[in-house]
Protein backbone atom coordinates (compact mmCIF):
# COMPACT_ATOMS: atom_id res chain seq x y z
CA UNK A 1 0.00 0.00 0.00
CA UNK A 2 3.04 2.57 1.10
CA UNK A 3 4.74 1.64 -2.34
CA UNK A 4 1.32 2.56 -4.42
CA UNK A 5 0.81 5.78 -2.27
CA UNK A 6 4.55 7.08 -2.80
CA UNK A 7 4.06 6.23 -6.85
CA UNK A 8 0.87 7.93 -7.01
CA UNK A 9 2.08 11.05 -5.11
CA UNK A 10 4.93 11.09 -7.97
CA UNK A 11 2.34 10.38 -10.22
CA UNK A 12 1.19 13.50 -9.15
CA UNK A 13 3.97 15.52 -9.07
CA UNK A 14 2.96 18.31 -11.78
CA UNK A 15 -0.70 19.54 -12.65
CA UNK A 16 -0.71 18.19 -15.95
CA UNK A 17 -4.25 19.66 -16.51
CA UNK A 18 -2.50 23.44 -17.00
CA UNK A 19 1.74 22.14 -17.53
CA UNK A 20 1.07 19.93 -20.58
CA UNK A 21 -0.99 22.25 -22.41
CA UNK A 22 1.67 24.54 -21.98
CA UNK A 23 4.57 22.96 -23.27
CA UNK A 24 2.97 21.77 -26.02
CA UNK A 25 1.75 25.64 -27.19
CA UNK A 26 5.35 26.43 -26.77
CA UNK A 27 6.72 23.42 -29.33
CA UNK A 28 4.09 24.50 -31.81
CA UNK A 29 5.34 27.60 -31.38
CA UNK A 30 8.54 27.23 -31.38
CA UNK A 31 9.21 24.47 -34.45
CA UNK A 32 7.18 26.58 -37.17
CA UNK A 33 9.95 30.35 -36.21
CA UNK A 34 12.93 27.68 -35.89
CA UNK A 35 12.20 26.35 -39.74
CA UNK A 36 11.29 29.86 -41.00
CA UNK A 37 13.09 32.29 -38.86
CA UNK A 38 13.77 34.76 -41.09
CA UNK A 39 9.67 34.78 -42.72
CA UNK A 40 8.62 34.32 -38.75
CA UNK A 41 11.08 37.38 -37.39
CA UNK A 42 9.49 39.57 -40.47
CA UNK A 43 6.00 38.75 -39.59
CA UNK A 44 6.29 39.10 -36.05
CA UNK A 45 8.50 42.58 -35.95
CA UNK A 46 5.93 43.95 -39.05
CA UNK A 47 2.82 43.06 -36.05
CA UNK A 48 5.21 44.73 -33.64
CA UNK A 49 5.55 47.85 -35.59
CA UNK A 50 2.13 48.42 -35.85
CA UNK A 51 1.55 48.13 -32.04
CA UNK A 52 4.23 50.86 -31.55
CA UNK A 53 2.39 52.91 -33.76
CA UNK A 54 -1.08 51.83 -32.72
CA UNK A 55 -0.51 51.61 -28.55
CA UNK A 56 2.70 53.32 -27.83
CA UNK A 57 0.80 56.05 -25.44
CA UNK A 58 -1.02 52.82 -24.13
CA UNK A 59 2.15 51.36 -23.00
CA UNK A 60 3.17 54.52 -21.52
CA UNK A 61 0.41 54.85 -19.59
CA UNK A 62 0.02 51.48 -18.63
CA UNK A 63 3.64 51.65 -16.68
CA UNK A 64 2.23 55.05 -14.95
CA UNK A 65 -0.69 54.29 -14.10
CA UNK A 66 0.85 50.94 -12.63
CA UNK A 67 3.22 53.24 -10.41
CA UNK A 68 0.45 54.99 -9.37
CA UNK A 69 -1.66 51.71 -8.25
CA UNK A 70 1.60 50.64 -6.04
CA UNK A 71 1.67 54.12 -4.43
CA UNK A 72 -1.97 53.90 -3.59
CA UNK A 73 -1.71 50.50 -2.39
CA UNK A 74 1.45 51.33 -0.36
CA UNK A 75 -0.04 54.36 1.43
CA UNK A 76 -3.34 53.84 1.68
CA UNK A 77 -5.17 51.68 4.05
CA UNK A 78 -4.20 48.49 2.36
CA UNK A 79 0.02 48.84 2.88
CA UNK A 80 -0.05 47.73 6.84
CA UNK A 81 -1.84 44.57 5.83
CA UNK A 82 0.80 41.72 6.39
CA UNK A 83 1.16 38.65 4.27
CA UNK A 84 1.26 36.24 6.95
CA UNK A 85 0.94 36.32 10.58
CA UNK A 86 1.11 39.65 11.94
CA UNK A 87 2.59 38.01 14.91
CA UNK A 88 5.77 36.49 12.96
CA UNK A 89 8.98 37.78 11.90
CA UNK A 90 9.27 38.23 8.07
CA UNK A 91 11.29 35.31 6.43
CA UNK A 92 14.26 37.36 5.35
CA UNK A 93 16.01 40.32 6.96
CA UNK A 94 16.02 43.78 4.53
CA UNK A 95 19.48 43.31 3.35
CA UNK A 96 18.55 39.79 2.27
CA UNK A 97 15.27 40.18 1.24
CA UNK A 98 16.18 43.60 -1.26
CA UNK A 99 18.67 41.24 -2.71
CA UNK A 100 17.15 38.45 -3.71
CA UNK A 101 14.50 41.08 -5.45
CA UNK A 102 17.01 42.70 -6.94
CA UNK A 103 18.83 39.52 -7.96
CA UNK A 104 15.73 38.50 -9.61
CA UNK A 105 14.32 41.58 -11.19
CA UNK A 106 17.46 42.55 -12.96
CA UNK A 107 19.70 39.16 -13.53
CA UNK A 108 22.38 39.92 -15.75
CA UNK A 109 20.63 41.84 -18.37
CA UNK A 110 21.50 44.92 -16.42
CA UNK A 111 25.39 44.16 -17.52
CA UNK A 112 24.11 44.46 -21.24
CA UNK A 113 22.35 47.59 -20.82
CA UNK A 114 24.12 49.24 -18.75
CA UNK A 115 27.61 48.98 -20.44
CA UNK A 116 25.79 49.19 -24.62
CA UNK A 117 22.52 50.68 -23.95
CA UNK A 118 24.39 54.23 -24.26
CA UNK A 119 25.63 54.01 -27.63
CA UNK A 120 22.19 52.87 -29.08
CA UNK A 121 20.38 55.96 -27.91
CA UNK A 122 23.43 58.32 -28.72
CA UNK A 123 23.42 57.33 -32.78
CA UNK A 124 19.75 57.89 -32.49
CA UNK A 125 19.11 60.56 -29.67
CA UNK A 126 15.62 61.99 -28.83
CA UNK A 127 14.76 65.41 -28.31
CA UNK A 128 16.95 67.28 -30.97
CA UNK A 129 20.54 66.27 -30.04
CA UNK A 130 23.01 65.72 -32.74
CA UNK A 131 24.45 62.16 -33.04
CA UNK A 132 27.06 61.31 -31.38
CA UNK A 133 27.63 64.70 -29.36
CA UNK A 134 28.02 65.25 -25.51
CA UNK A 135 24.32 65.75 -25.18
CA UNK A 136 23.37 62.92 -26.85
CA UNK A 137 25.92 60.45 -24.63
CA UNK A 138 24.20 62.36 -21.75
CA UNK A 139 20.46 61.31 -22.89
CA UNK A 140 21.82 57.64 -23.60
CA UNK A 141 23.20 56.97 -20.39
CA UNK A 142 19.86 58.68 -18.82
CA UNK A 143 17.97 56.37 -20.99
CA UNK A 144 19.65 53.28 -19.77
CA UNK A 145 19.02 54.31 -16.15
CA UNK A 146 15.38 54.88 -16.86
CA UNK A 147 14.90 51.65 -18.31
CA UNK A 148 15.64 49.96 -14.78
CA UNK A 149 13.18 52.53 -12.96
CA UNK A 150 10.40 52.25 -10.95
CA UNK A 151 7.71 51.91 -13.85
CA UNK A 152 9.66 48.57 -14.84
CA UNK A 153 9.52 47.57 -11.19
CA UNK A 154 5.96 48.25 -10.97
CA UNK A 155 5.16 45.84 -14.02
CA UNK A 156 7.40 43.45 -12.01
CA UNK A 157 5.42 43.71 -8.49
CA UNK A 158 1.80 44.66 -9.05
CA UNK A 159 0.19 41.36 -9.21
CA UNK A 160 2.45 40.10 -6.38
CA UNK A 161 -0.13 41.47 -3.66
CA UNK A 162 -2.80 39.30 -4.55
CA UNK A 163 -0.81 36.05 -5.05
CA UNK A 164 0.77 36.80 -1.44
CA UNK A 165 -2.55 37.26 0.20
CA UNK A 166 -4.17 33.84 -0.99
CA UNK A 167 -0.68 31.80 0.07
CA UNK A 168 0.37 33.70 2.87
CA UNK A 169 -3.21 34.74 4.42
CA UNK A 170 -5.77 32.87 2.78
CA UNK A 171 -3.53 29.92 3.24
CA UNK A 172 -4.92 28.69 -0.19
CA UNK A 173 -2.59 25.54 -1.54
CA UNK A 174 -1.95 26.40 -5.16
CA UNK A 175 -0.31 30.14 -5.45
CA UNK A 176 -2.19 30.42 -9.19
CA UNK A 177 -3.60 33.72 -10.87
CA UNK A 178 -6.58 31.84 -11.04
CA UNK A 179 -6.99 31.04 -7.23
CA UNK A 180 -6.32 35.03 -6.81
CA UNK A 181 -9.32 35.81 -8.92
CA UNK A 182 -11.63 33.95 -7.06
CA UNK A 183 -13.39 36.89 -5.55
CA UNK A 184 -13.93 38.30 -9.07
CA UNK A 185 -15.11 35.28 -10.76
CA UNK A 186 -16.49 33.14 -8.63
CA UNK A 187 -16.34 29.48 -8.43
CA UNK A 188 -17.35 27.85 -11.27
CA UNK A 189 -15.39 30.34 -13.93
CA UNK A 190 -12.01 29.39 -11.75
CA UNK A 191 -12.52 25.79 -11.06
CA UNK A 192 -13.53 25.92 -14.97
CA UNK A 193 -12.37 26.31 -18.05
CA UNK A 194 -11.96 29.89 -17.57
CA UNK A 195 -9.29 29.27 -14.95
CA UNK A 196 -7.04 26.70 -16.71
CA UNK A 197 -6.78 29.37 -19.40
CA UNK A 198 -5.55 31.71 -17.11
CA UNK A 199 -3.48 29.60 -15.71
CA UNK A 200 -1.75 28.28 -19.26
CA UNK A 201 -1.22 31.86 -20.57
CA UNK A 202 0.76 32.30 -17.42
CA UNK A 203 2.97 28.88 -17.91
CA UNK A 204 3.33 29.61 -21.79
CA UNK A 205 4.76 33.39 -21.20
CA UNK A 206 7.30 32.69 -18.76
CA UNK A 207 8.53 29.03 -20.22
CA UNK A 208 9.27 31.34 -23.16
CA UNK A 209 10.44 34.04 -21.33
CA UNK A 210 12.87 31.56 -19.35
CA UNK A 211 14.46 30.22 -23.17
CA UNK A 212 14.69 33.57 -24.27
CA UNK A 213 16.95 34.47 -21.19
CA UNK A 214 18.92 31.85 -21.21
CA UNK A 215 19.48 32.29 -24.73
CA UNK A 216 20.19 35.82 -24.67
CA UNK A 217 22.01 36.08 -21.35
CA UNK A 218 24.28 33.24 -22.94
CA UNK A 219 26.35 35.58 -25.20
CA UNK A 220 26.89 38.09 -22.15
CA UNK A 221 29.46 35.71 -21.14
CA UNK A 222 30.50 33.81 -24.18
CA UNK A 223 31.55 37.32 -25.60
CA UNK A 224 33.83 38.35 -22.99
CA UNK A 225 34.85 33.88 -22.68
CA UNK A 226 35.91 34.53 -26.24
CA UNK A 227 38.22 37.55 -25.95
CA UNK A 228 39.47 35.81 -22.38
CA UNK A 229 40.68 32.68 -24.27
CA UNK A 230 40.73 34.46 -27.60
CA UNK A 231 38.66 31.89 -29.49
CA UNK A 232 35.99 32.27 -32.04
CA UNK A 233 32.12 32.27 -30.84
CA UNK A 234 30.95 28.94 -31.50
CA UNK A 235 27.87 26.74 -30.95
CA UNK A 236 30.12 24.37 -28.87
CA UNK A 237 30.89 27.18 -26.49
CA UNK A 238 27.95 28.56 -25.92
CA UNK A 239 27.06 24.78 -25.10
CA UNK A 240 29.27 24.29 -22.46
CA UNK A 241 28.30 27.15 -20.94
CA UNK A 242 24.65 26.45 -20.68
CA UNK A 243 25.90 23.29 -19.32
CA UNK A 244 27.63 25.25 -16.70
CA UNK A 245 24.76 27.46 -15.93
CA UNK A 246 21.99 24.48 -16.04
CA UNK A 247 24.55 22.40 -13.55
CA UNK A 248 24.52 26.05 -11.26
CA UNK A 249 21.39 26.79 -11.43
CA UNK A 250 19.72 23.39 -10.71
CA UNK A 251 21.76 23.01 -7.78
CA UNK A 252 19.95 26.27 -6.33
CA UNK A 253 17.16 25.77 -7.21
CA UNK A 254 17.01 22.12 -5.57
CA UNK A 255 18.54 23.42 -2.59
CA UNK A 256 15.69 25.94 -2.36
CA UNK A 257 15.91 29.68 -1.34
CA UNK A 258 17.36 29.49 1.94
CA UNK A 259 20.44 27.63 0.94
CA UNK A 260 20.66 28.69 -2.89
CA UNK A 261 18.87 31.25 -3.73
CA UNK A 262 19.71 33.51 -0.82
CA UNK A 263 23.16 33.02 -0.74
CA UNK A 264 23.76 33.92 -4.70
CA UNK A 265 21.71 36.55 -4.63
CA UNK A 266 23.83 38.02 -1.36
CA UNK A 267 26.88 36.64 -2.78
CA UNK A 268 26.02 38.49 -5.77
CA UNK A 269 25.82 42.02 -4.27
CA UNK A 270 28.86 41.70 -2.49
CA UNK A 271 30.70 40.75 -5.80
CA UNK A 272 29.39 43.23 -7.74
CA UNK A 273 30.14 46.16 -5.49
CA UNK A 274 34.16 44.85 -5.45
CA UNK A 275 33.83 44.23 -8.95
CA UNK A 276 32.58 48.31 -9.43
CA UNK A 277 35.00 49.51 -6.75
CA UNK A 278 38.18 47.63 -8.52
CA UNK A 279 36.75 49.26 -12.22
CA UNK A 280 36.98 52.71 -10.70
CA UNK A 281 40.26 52.31 -8.71
CA UNK A 282 42.26 50.66 -12.02
CA UNK A 283 40.17 53.02 -14.45
CA UNK A 284 38.61 56.15 -14.72
CA UNK A 285 36.96 56.56 -11.72
CA UNK A 286 36.80 60.61 -11.58
CA UNK A 287 35.27 60.78 -14.65
CA UNK A 288 32.59 57.71 -13.96
CA UNK A 289 31.75 59.77 -10.46
CA UNK A 290 31.43 62.85 -12.74
CA UNK A 291 29.32 61.37 -15.96
CA UNK A 292 26.90 59.29 -13.08
CA UNK A 293 26.13 62.63 -11.18
CA UNK A 294 25.55 64.56 -14.70
CA UNK A 295 23.55 61.41 -15.69
CA UNK A 296 21.80 61.31 -12.61
CA UNK A 297 20.71 64.80 -12.82
CA UNK A 298 19.80 64.29 -16.24
CA UNK A 299 17.55 61.75 -15.65
CA UNK A 300 15.52 63.70 -12.94
CA UNK A 301 15.25 66.82 -14.99
CA UNK A 302 14.37 65.15 -17.70
CA UNK A 303 12.34 61.85 -15.87
CA UNK A 304 8.61 63.13 -17.31
CA UNK A 305 9.72 63.96 -20.38
CA UNK A 306 11.40 60.57 -21.03
CA UNK A 307 7.93 58.78 -19.32
CA UNK A 308 5.77 60.30 -21.54
CA UNK A 309 7.59 61.15 -25.02
CA UNK A 310 6.02 59.12 -27.83
CA UNK A 311 7.78 61.94 -30.34
CA UNK A 312 4.01 62.40 -32.55
CA UNK A 313 5.51 65.14 -34.53
CA UNK A 314 8.34 63.22 -36.12
CA UNK A 315 6.72 62.40 -39.65
CA UNK A 316 9.93 60.58 -40.39
CA UNK A 317 9.63 57.60 -37.62
CA UNK A 318 10.02 57.99 -34.04
CA UNK A 319 13.99 57.88 -32.23
CA UNK A 320 15.10 54.51 -30.65
CA UNK A 321 14.03 55.29 -27.16
CA UNK A 322 10.33 55.55 -28.46
CA UNK A 323 10.16 51.84 -30.08
CA UNK A 324 12.49 50.36 -27.50
CA UNK A 325 10.41 51.78 -24.46
CA UNK A 326 7.29 50.24 -25.97
CA UNK A 327 9.15 46.68 -26.79
CA UNK A 328 10.66 47.16 -22.88
CA UNK A 329 7.33 47.73 -21.40
CA UNK A 330 5.87 44.80 -23.47
CA UNK A 331 8.67 42.12 -22.59
CA UNK A 332 8.55 43.01 -19.11
CA UNK A 333 5.29 42.14 -19.10
CA UNK A 334 5.72 39.19 -19.93
CA UNK A 335 8.13 38.25 -17.38
CA UNK A 336 5.54 40.50 -14.66
CA UNK A 337 3.90 37.19 -13.37
CA UNK A 338 6.52 35.10 -12.66
CA UNK A 339 8.17 38.43 -10.62
CA UNK A 340 4.95 38.86 -8.27
CA UNK A 341 4.57 34.93 -8.25
CA UNK A 342 8.04 35.09 -6.69
CA UNK A 343 8.00 38.25 -4.33
CA UNK A 344 4.86 37.03 -3.18
CA UNK A 345 6.48 33.19 -2.26
CA UNK A 346 9.72 35.23 -0.65
CA UNK A 347 7.32 38.17 0.77
CA UNK A 348 6.12 35.97 4.10
CA UNK A 349 5.59 38.01 7.48
CA UNK A 350 6.18 41.87 4.75
CA UNK A 351 3.25 44.01 4.78
CA UNK A 352 2.36 45.01 1.34
CA UNK A 353 3.76 48.60 1.41
CA UNK A 354 7.04 47.18 2.26
CA UNK A 355 7.27 44.48 -0.53
CA UNK A 356 5.79 47.13 -3.19
CA UNK A 357 8.54 49.76 -2.08
CA UNK A 358 11.28 47.15 -1.58
CA UNK A 359 11.10 46.34 -4.91
CA UNK A 360 10.27 50.15 -6.33
CA UNK A 361 13.68 51.03 -4.99
CA UNK A 362 16.13 48.40 -4.07
CA UNK A 363 16.60 47.29 -7.72
CA UNK A 364 16.37 50.70 -9.37
CA UNK A 365 19.31 52.57 -6.74
CA UNK A 366 21.31 49.61 -7.66
CA UNK A 367 20.66 49.29 -11.56
CA UNK A 368 21.56 53.34 -11.28
CA UNK A 369 24.51 52.60 -9.83
CA UNK A 370 25.57 49.34 -11.99
CA UNK A 371 24.41 51.78 -15.21
CA UNK A 372 26.62 54.83 -13.65
CA UNK A 373 29.62 52.19 -13.29
CA UNK A 374 29.35 50.27 -16.37
CA UNK A 375 27.94 53.04 -18.59
CA UNK A 376 30.40 55.69 -17.44
CA UNK A 377 33.47 53.55 -18.17
CA UNK A 378 31.83 52.49 -22.05
CA UNK A 379 31.26 57.03 -22.63
CA UNK A 380 35.01 57.53 -21.29
CA UNK A 381 36.52 55.00 -23.77
CA UNK A 382 34.74 56.28 -26.94
CA UNK A 383 34.97 60.15 -25.60
CA UNK A 384 39.17 59.29 -25.17
CA UNK A 385 38.85 57.46 -28.85
CA UNK A 386 40.48 53.88 -27.14
CA UNK A 387 37.39 52.02 -28.15
CA UNK A 388 35.45 52.79 -31.30
CA UNK A 389 32.09 51.94 -29.24
CA UNK A 390 29.61 53.29 -31.34
CA UNK A 391 30.60 52.08 -34.25
CA UNK A 392 30.76 48.27 -32.90
CA UNK A 393 27.33 48.78 -31.06
CA UNK A 394 25.95 49.57 -34.98
CA UNK A 395 27.50 46.51 -36.24
CA UNK A 396 27.31 43.95 -32.92
CA UNK A 397 26.39 45.69 -29.70
CA UNK A 398 27.29 42.65 -27.60
CA UNK A 399 30.52 42.82 -29.20
CA UNK A 400 31.43 45.93 -27.27
CA UNK A 401 31.44 44.71 -23.73
CA UNK A 402 34.54 42.67 -24.06
CA UNK A 403 36.14 45.60 -26.13
CA UNK A 404 35.59 48.59 -23.14
CA UNK A 405 36.66 45.54 -20.71
CA UNK A 406 40.32 44.57 -22.54
CA UNK A 407 40.89 48.15 -22.62
CA UNK A 408 41.63 48.46 -18.55
CA UNK A 409 44.52 47.62 -17.12
CA UNK A 410 44.73 43.98 -15.51
CA UNK A 411 41.96 43.18 -18.30
CA UNK A 412 42.14 39.40 -17.62
CA UNK A 413 41.49 40.06 -13.75
CA UNK A 414 38.18 42.39 -15.10
CA UNK A 415 36.94 40.01 -17.73
CA UNK A 416 37.07 36.87 -15.15
CA UNK A 417 35.29 38.63 -12.88
CA UNK A 418 32.32 40.08 -15.22
CA UNK A 419 31.86 36.85 -16.76
CA UNK A 420 31.75 35.34 -12.94
CA UNK A 421 29.26 37.92 -11.69
CA UNK A 422 27.10 37.86 -15.17
CA UNK A 423 27.15 33.75 -14.71
CA UNK A 424 25.90 34.41 -10.90
CA UNK A 425 22.98 37.25 -12.13
CA UNK A 426 21.65 34.83 -14.72
CA UNK A 427 21.95 31.61 -12.64
CA UNK A 428 19.69 33.51 -9.71
CA UNK A 429 17.61 34.34 -12.33
CA UNK A 430 16.79 31.05 -14.00
CA UNK A 431 16.93 29.43 -10.61
CA UNK A 432 13.94 32.04 -9.60
CA UNK A 433 12.29 30.89 -12.02
CA UNK A 434 12.97 27.18 -11.89
CA UNK A 435 11.58 27.68 -8.66
CA UNK A 436 8.31 30.01 -9.52
CA UNK A 437 7.29 27.63 -12.27
CA UNK A 438 8.07 24.24 -10.17
CA UNK A 439 5.84 26.32 -7.10
CA UNK A 440 3.08 27.43 -9.71
CA UNK A 441 2.85 23.69 -11.23
CA UNK A 442 3.52 22.13 -8.52
CA UNK A 443 0.75 19.69 -6.52
CA UNK A 444 2.07 20.26 -3.07
CA UNK A 445 0.53 22.76 -0.45
CA UNK A 446 2.68 25.32 -1.43
CA UNK A 447 1.48 27.71 1.86
CA UNK A 448 3.07 24.80 3.90
CA UNK A 449 6.38 23.40 1.63
CA UNK A 450 8.62 24.32 -0.88
CA UNK A 451 8.16 22.96 -4.44
CA UNK A 452 9.22 19.54 -4.79
CA UNK A 453 13.14 19.61 -5.65
CA UNK A 454 12.44 16.85 -8.26
CA UNK A 455 10.21 18.89 -10.08
CA UNK A 456 12.48 22.12 -10.00
CA UNK A 457 15.00 19.68 -11.82
CA UNK A 458 12.56 18.81 -14.47
CA UNK A 459 11.41 22.18 -15.23
CA UNK A 460 15.11 23.43 -15.22
CA UNK A 461 15.77 20.63 -17.99
CA UNK A 462 12.56 21.43 -20.10
CA UNK A 463 13.68 24.97 -20.15
CA UNK A 464 17.33 24.11 -20.83
CA UNK A 465 16.47 22.06 -24.09
CA UNK A 466 14.13 24.54 -25.48
CA UNK A 467 16.79 27.03 -25.23
CA UNK A 468 19.43 24.96 -26.82
CA UNK A 469 17.22 23.71 -29.13
CA UNK A 470 16.47 27.50 -30.58
CA UNK A 471 19.64 28.14 -30.22
CA UNK A 472 20.60 25.74 -32.69
CA UNK A 473 18.16 25.61 -35.50
CA UNK A 474 17.14 29.63 -34.80
CA UNK A 475 14.20 30.48 -33.85
CA UNK A 476 15.49 32.51 -30.78
CA UNK A 477 15.21 35.98 -32.70
CA UNK A 478 11.09 35.21 -33.36
CA UNK A 479 10.84 34.03 -30.13
CA UNK A 480 11.92 37.38 -28.21
CA UNK A 481 9.62 39.18 -29.86
CA UNK A 482 6.91 37.08 -29.12
CA UNK A 483 7.63 37.21 -26.35
CA UNK A 484 6.70 41.07 -26.10
CA UNK A 485 3.85 40.28 -28.09
CA UNK A 486 2.62 38.22 -25.64
CA UNK A 487 2.70 40.93 -22.35
CA UNK A 488 -0.54 42.14 -23.94
CA UNK A 489 -3.16 39.54 -22.30
CA UNK A 490 -0.72 39.68 -19.09
CA UNK A 491 -1.11 43.44 -19.06
CA UNK A 492 -4.82 42.56 -18.67
CA UNK A 493 -3.95 40.12 -16.01
CA UNK A 494 -2.22 42.39 -14.13
CA UNK A 495 -4.58 45.03 -13.44
CA UNK A 496 -7.45 42.17 -12.87
CA UNK A 497 -5.12 41.09 -9.88
CA UNK A 498 -4.51 44.53 -8.51
CA UNK A 499 -8.27 44.73 -8.27
CA UNK A 500 -8.97 41.11 -6.70
CA UNK A 501 -6.30 42.05 -4.18
CA UNK A 502 -8.28 45.04 -3.28
CA UNK A 503 -11.66 43.12 -3.44
CA UNK A 504 -10.10 40.13 -1.10
CA UNK A 505 -8.34 42.63 1.42
CA UNK A 506 -11.73 44.51 1.58
CA UNK A 507 -14.33 41.54 1.94
CA UNK A 508 -11.52 39.88 4.57
CA UNK A 509 -11.64 43.34 5.96
CA UNK A 510 -7.69 42.50 6.43
CA UNK A 511 -7.07 46.08 6.85
CA UNK A 512 -8.62 46.18 10.32
CA UNK A 513 -7.91 42.20 11.33
CA UNK A 514 -4.25 41.55 9.74
CA UNK A 515 -2.14 44.11 10.30
CA UNK A 516 0.76 44.40 13.04
CA UNK A 517 -0.24 44.63 16.58
CA UNK A 518 0.75 47.66 16.96
CA UNK A 519 -1.36 49.23 14.10
CA UNK A 520 -4.25 46.76 15.30
CA UNK A 521 -4.11 49.42 18.55
CA UNK A 522 -4.19 52.15 15.97
CA UNK A 523 -7.28 50.84 14.13
CA UNK A 524 -9.06 50.20 16.88
CA UNK A 525 -8.66 53.69 18.14
CA UNK A 526 -10.03 55.27 14.72
CA UNK A 527 -12.83 52.77 14.72
CA UNK A 528 -14.09 53.57 18.37
CA UNK A 529 -13.93 57.41 17.35
CA UNK A 530 -15.82 56.61 14.35
CA UNK A 531 -18.29 54.80 15.89
CA UNK A 532 -18.53 57.41 18.50
CA UNK A 533 -19.02 59.61 16.08
CA UNK A 534 -21.68 58.36 14.52
CA UNK A 535 -23.59 58.03 17.81
CA UNK A 536 -23.18 61.49 18.55
CA UNK A 537 -24.35 62.15 15.28
CA UNK A 538 -27.45 59.91 15.19
CA UNK A 539 -27.88 62.07 18.90
CA UNK A 540 -27.86 64.95 17.21
CA UNK A 541 -30.53 64.21 14.41
CA UNK A 542 -32.85 62.91 16.89
CA UNK A 543 -32.92 66.26 18.99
Amino acid sequence: MKGNSKKGLSRRLIDHRIFAPSLIIMILISIPFAMYEEQSLELLNAIFDQIVNMFTWGYIWYAIILVAAGLYLSFSKYGDVVLGDPNEKPRFNLFEYASILIAMGLGSTIMRTGMTEWGNVAVNPPFGAEAGSAEALLWGNAYSMFMWSVQVFAIFVMAAPAMGYILHVRKKPFMRISEACRDVFGDKFVDGFGGKVLDIVFLVSILSGAAVTLGLGAPIVTYNLAELLNIGQSFTLTLIVTIVWVFLFSISAYLGIEKGIKRLSTLNMYLAAAFALFVMIIGPGIFILNFFTDSVGHLLANYIDISIYTDSTNMEGSTYIVSNTVFWFAYSATWAMLHSVFAAKISKGRTIKEMILTYLLAPTLLSWVATGVLGGLGVQRYLTGEVPVLDIVQEDAMAAIPAILSSLPLSNIVLVLFIIIATIFLTTTLDSTTYTIASYTGTENMSQAEPSRALRIIVAAIITVLALLLMRIGGLAPLEVLSGLMGIPIIAIQFLLIYAAKKMMDNDRAYVYNVRPDKQENKGREQGKEIREKIEKGKQLRK
